[in-house]
């Protein structure tokens, strides 16, 4: 039967197909979830090194994945997730912050104007 930890065994593979070295024919791996799709849509959001943190996430959860670690491509995709929702609200608040700013001042300047 195949297992999925992450043992030196795997991570020592050089081939870089060290499922197929330990499970030839038997179980499919795990489905990869790295949030890439996620993460690449917060690259759109003003909150950068944050949301570049993600990403640097979500493409380790991936090069994890591929070289059998799934349990650390699971831990990291769950980071790549937490960072990105963080960068996501990040960057609404200083969409927000900066609407209201830009915004109280073309009504300031409007008021002066008409006085």
């Amino acid at each position: 039967q195949c297992q999925y930890s992450s043992g030196s065994s795997v991570k020592s593979s050089l081939s870089g197909s060290a499922f197929l070295d330990r499970c030839s024919i038997g179980e499919p791996p795990p489905p990869l979830r790295s949030y890439l799709w996620f993460t690449i849509f917060t690259c759109f959001c003003p909150a950068y090194p944050v949301n570049i943190v993600a990403l640097v996430f979500s493409v380790m959860s991936r090069y994890s994945y591929y070289h059998g670690d799934y349990d650390g491509s699971r831990r990291l995709g769950r980071n790549a997730l937490f960072v990105a929702i963080a960068s996501f609200f990040i960057g609404l608040i200083i969409i927000a912050v900066t609407c209201i700013v830009h915004f109280t001042n073309v009504r300031r300047k409007q008021l002066q104007a008409n006085s």
